[in-house]
């Protein structure tokens, strides 16, 4: 079983989220499969067909939630030295070369990624070109629109 990097506050929401689908979503489901099973034939109930969708995607949402958290390995950055190395959790601030911009991550696992909130997936090709490199470093990353080079202007373990 492969452990999965998680941050402090990617646990959270993930537990957070495994609240809600067991102690919210589930029962509203459970109800509505009720309601609409005393509709009666199942058959061309497209409400209960489309209750019973809905229940097995939270079911299957809940067993990877579960697996995922089996799996975590919770790296706290703030708790590590920060020697401006870019690891695991740490946020990075870049200059980008080519555009003449200034743009800010966080390396998160895949589950926390949200590029629009720039919580960048420490496996995604910038991600993967940023770990281990240290402040001051160039780096080249080569993405689906082509070369784009940055330079690592500051590391931080927050």
């Amino acid at each position: 079983m492969e452990k999965e990097p998680i941050t402090v506050n990617g646990l959270k929401k993930l537990k957070a989220e495994l609240e809600d689908l067991k102690n919210v979503q589930r029962p509203k489901i459970v109800e509505a499969i009720a309601e609409a099973r005393s509709h009666g034939d199942l058959k061309e109930n497209a409400e209960y067909h489309a209750a019973k969708e809905q229940q097995a995607l939270i079911e299957s949402r809940v067993i990877a939630i579960n697996d995922l958290i089996a799996r975590a390995n919770l790296i706290d950055v703030t708790k590590i030295e920060n020697n401006g190395k870019v690891i695991f959790g740490s946020t990075v601030k870049l200059q980008d070369l080519d555009a003449d911009k200034q743009i800010t991550y966080k390396l998160v696992g895949q589950d926390e990624a949200n590029i629009k909130k720039n919580l960048l997936f420490f496996k995604s090709p910038i991600g993967k070109a940023l770990i281990g490199k240290n402040k001051g470093e160039m780096i080249i990353v080569n993405t689906p629109s082509g070369e784009k080079n940055f330079e690592i202007l500051n590391v931080e373990y927050i």
